[in-house]
């Protein structure tokens, strides 16, 4: 007899959830704070300071603009008692600010402004347009900036829209533009989609973040210039303006060359491949802002080094730059993990800490908290790093913060090392591609033992190359506090490679095999599923149920939906809290094999899962329901969303 079939009745999302929590320190933050504390600022309950903006004043006041359209001046932030005044509102999402001539900038959605407080009582009573450019409308038409270049002049970038996918749909969105304090307008560079970071280095050259999505296959920080074109052909549709830099036509970017960005790079003269790529899911999933180390050691051992922050992970990472051959490239390291919140912007504070301006909504972020303004302060302590590596034609030269353990540093086992990239397409992300185990044929150590010559087989010009020393100690007796540099290898000195090729030693390819991801009806389902259900997703990592209930040994068709603006999966993990927490912890760890395995780890607490998948796309899987009643758990496994992105599957 055929078994009639109907719909399950799904508790749908009528708040935030019951995931949000106060931060769980993981065991790597626990060993971070030693070296770098993290000192909350306190906030008044009646503020909502959902970070888009910090600057200080000439007061050594801490200016603050707010997602919620507010600029407030934090008088003795460095203190318990942090004084609020509210100096502008009914402002339109501004997401960066900066102060100079006694006035503060903010690039709001629609415009760059001036605010000043003229007859001195702490309030901005003149809003001042500068320049404007039009909206669309659409929720993704974000705005960031400006920075201040060395004649006054200011630098802003703007957003990309989306619609499915990134678009440019009106003037100038996608691009870096240039504005005089008289409000003239030079378009600088395009091909940005998510720009939100951006900063000029003390030579006067422009840097910007991005976060992984259509075109862009990871996070990654490229190098802008007058013409620049840096990925996304987007914008490309305004190079027809008259006083565009560059000429290049959306329509001359093929969808799929089967290319990876560097090599597509050769045919584009315009296209410009990253300094640093942050690997995603192991770097941070959404970069953010960039900070130069300028506090002359007042901040640890990295004078002169990048910090870039990481809105979805809360963390921020390091960087390395370095110039060869007239090109920047360098090498990205994990930093400090543990805010509260996800990490919008940073800035120096007069003490040399970095204030930390926070916000989830919409984007959420490991840090449970709604937004948050923290500083990090260096304890005095030094830790054991690995504070550089460059490039050498044949290897990389490292130096250490301490001195190592020569007889560990000098024995080629200890490095490991493996090359991959990413496909250039427009797909939303890439897979890790062409992965290659490298190896480490010499190893030569300063005679201080603060610096380590590597010689390298199998290095590839246009890869990253992650390079683990995991037992690597210093002559103290401690292991590097992160012992994974990934240096992004687009020249060599000389502008010949001369490490042998690797190539008889790729990986594989994919991942294991997943047999909990049944794609097919089983054979032994005679009569068909008993019963369907349809999940979906809502913006800020939810599913579109909290709660669904099922009846147990139900032979389930579910089918997921992923009408997100990023990718997500669906996992369904056996009973218990622990055992979707454990999941989502050994998806972290999954590193370069995360994207050959769904970002599913293979352990016995996951029952059931689908694919990775794309925005806008869906999977249908078929699910025996367990026979045992009980609190079960959906949870997407993409990391830094499995404490967030969660239901309950309650089996009857």
């Amino acid at each position: 007899m055929q078994i009639s079939k109907k719909i399950v009745a799904l508790v749908f999302i009528i708040n935030l959830g019951s995931f949000v929590s106060a931060q769980d320190l993981s065991e790597m933050a626990k060993k971070e704070a030693a070296y770098y504390d993290i000192i909350d600022v306190p906030i008044p309950d009646d503020v909502l300071l959902e970070v888009g903006g910090l600057a200080l004043n000439n007061k050594d006041q801490l200016g603050v603009s707010t997602r919620r359209g507010e600029v407030w001046v934090i008088d003795k932030p460095y203190g318990k008692n942090p004084i609020y005044n509210r100096f502008a509102h009914g402002l339109h999402e501004p997401l960066g600010l900066n102060f100079k001539d006694n006035s503060f900038y903010l690039s709001q959605r629609g415009e760059l402004t001036r605010l000043e407080d003229k007859n001195g009582d702490g309030k901005a009573d003149l809003y001042k347009t500068i320049y404007s450019w039009p909206l669309s409308g659409n929720y993704h038409d974000y705005s960031y900036g400006p920075k201040f270049m060395d004649n006054g002049d200011m630098l802003v970038t703007l957003n990309l829209s989306w619609i499915g996918h990134g678009s440019s749909l009106v003037k100038w969105r996608g691009w870096l533009l240039k504005i005089t304090p008289k409000g003239e307008m030079e378009p600088i560079a395009t091909g940005l989609r998510s720009p939100s970071g951006f900063q000029i280095n003390p030579e006067g050259d422009v840097f910007y973040t991005e976060n992984q999505g259509d075109w862009v296959a990871s996070g990654r920080m490229t190098h802008l210039e007058k013409g620049t074109f840096a990925g996304n052909p987007e914008g490309l549709r305004w190079t027809g303006e008259p006083n565009s830099p560059l000429k290049l036509k959306q329509d001359e970017i093929e969808k799929e060359s089967g290319l990876t960005l560097y090599e597509y790079a050769k045919k584009v003269p315009e296209l410009k491949a990253p300094a640093v790529w942050f690997p995603h899911t192991i770097l941070g999933i959404s970069t953010s802002d960039i900070v130069y180390d300028t506090t002359k050691g007042k901040f640890g051992p990295f004078e002169g080094q990048m910090f870039v922050g990481d809105q979805g992970h809360s963390k921020i990472m390091r960087v390395f730059m370095e110039k060869v051959n007239g090109v920047y490239q360098g090498a990205s390291f994990a930093f400090r993990e543990g805010f509260s919140s996800g990490i919008l912007r940073m800035l120096w504070g007069s003490d040399a800490s970095m204030f930390v301006g926070m916000t989830s909504r919409g984007w959420s972020a490991t840090g449970k908290a709604p937004y948050g303004l923290q500083r990090l302060k260096w304890t005095g302590k030094m830790p054991f790093e690995i504070k550089s590596m460059k490039a050498l034609d044949d290897g990389f030269q490292l130096e250490f913060t301490k001195p190592v353990n020569k007889t560990m540093a000098s024995n080629p086992a200890n490095y490991k090392l493996t090359t991959f990239t990413y496909n250039y397409h427009y797909i939303y992300g890439s897979d890790i591609i062409d992965r290659e185990m490298g190896m480490i044929a010499n190893a030569e150590v300063a005679p201080d033992g603060r610096s380590v010559k590597l010689t390298a087989h199998g290095m590839r010009l246009g890869f990253i190359h992650q390079l683990e020393i995991p037992e690597l100690k210093a002559t103290s007796g401690e292991l590097l506090l992160h012992d994974t540099g990934y240096y992004t290898l687009n020249e060599v000195p000389g502008g010949t490679l001369k490490s042998p090729s690797m190539s008889t030693m790729p990986f594989s390819g994919k991942g294991a095999a997943q047999p909990k991801r049944t794609v097919e009806m089983p054979a032994s389902w005679t009569n068909g599923a008993e019963e369907q259900m349809v999940i979906g997703t809502l913006p800020g990592l939810k599913y579109d149920v909290t709660e669904v209930r099922i009846k147990r040994g139900t032979k389930l068709e579910l089918t997921f939906n992923n009408n997100d603006d990023m990718l997500h999966n669906l996992v369904i993990t056996k009973k218990g809290k622990e055992s979707v927490d454990e999941v989502g912890r050994l998806a972290l760890l999954l590193g370069l094999d995360g994207p050959d395995n769904n970002y599913v780890p293979d352990t016995d607490l996951v029952l059931n899962h689908t694919g990775i998948l794309q925005p806008e796309s869906s999977e249908t899987i078929y699910v025996q329901i367990p026979e045992t009643p009980g609190e079960y758990w959906i949870v997407c496994t993409f990391p830094g969303h499995s404490s967030v992105m969660r239901a309950k599957l309650i089996v009857e």
